[in-house]
């Protein structure tokens, strides 16, 4: 059931302005630390569909605050790679643990954070569609794609160019889990107050931390994004771990 706690509700109104002010700012992290949180909360049936709701709104909010800076061609080039990817890869992913795959995710971000590897979003379309699939199948069994998403993209040398492209993407992929859970019958109509309350505190954030993003140095916020990438790689590989 929802809450009706007046205490609780304000405070997953201000969570969820903090998360999208971190995320508006630094392109992820935000996510991460919701999902965290809920799931201290709710029951892990819940968590899911209801993060996924309020997410798709947190992203949709802070493309739309950012959509000039939002690169179309890589969008649609990773977009038609997802499409693909959850057509025919989704029963490859689905056949390995999704501990197994978390575990592996968050080593690939550790790698492709730190180590001199070349931009995978690169100048190929080749490159860019097979991300696209490859993040697409592990969608549908890991929910953490956020990390990936970001290491297909890093590469723009724009900060507000990726922060927005990164936000563009992501609303596609919460597009995909929404309606996915209401195929399977979740009542997102029950939650639908708490859901349009915090969607309307984070686009504040949104609006707060895009205005902060273009304040931050430019080697402060690559650095603030490579750690943010990290901390959420770490967590992944603890979550894997620990099962």
């Amino acid at each position: 059931m929802p809450p009706h706690d007046p205490l609780l509700i304000t405070a997953l109104a201000a969570l969820s302005f903090l998360t999208a002010l971190i995320t508006a700012t630094f392109s992820l992290g935000g996510g991460t630390l919701m999902v965290a949180a809920l799931a201290l909360l709710f029951p892990g049936p819940i968590v899911v569909p209801l993060h996924g709701a309020i997410q798709l709104g947190s992203n949709a909010g802070r493309a739309f605050v950012q959509r000039h800076a939002i690169q179309w061609r890589l969008v649609g080039w990773i977009a038609l790679g997802g499409l693909i990817g959850t057509i025919t890869g989704a029963s490859v992913s689905s056949l390995l643990p999704a501990t197994a795959l978390s575990l592996a995710i968050g080593v690939f971000v550790l790698v492709t954070t730190w180590l001199p590897l070349p931009p995978l979003v690169g100048r190929s379309p080749v490159i860019q569609v097979l991300g696209g699939g490859i993040i697409a199948a592990l969608g549908k069994v890991v929910g953490a794609v956020g990390p990936l998403v970001a290491v297909f993209i890093k590469g723009l040398a724009d900060r507000r160019q990726l922060v927005a492209t990164h936000a563009a993407l992501m609303t596609l992929q919460n597009v995909t889990k929404v309606l996915s859970f209401m195929v399977l019958g979740f009542a997102f109509a029950d939650w639908l107050p708490l859901i349009v309350l915090m969607v309307m505190t984070g686009f504040v954030g949104t609006f707060l931390g895009s205005r902060l993003l273009v304040k931050v140095p430019e080697q402060l916020f690559r650095l603030g994004f490579r750690m943010v990438l990290t901390l959420v790689a770490l967590e992944l590989i603890r979550a894997a771990l620990l099962g």
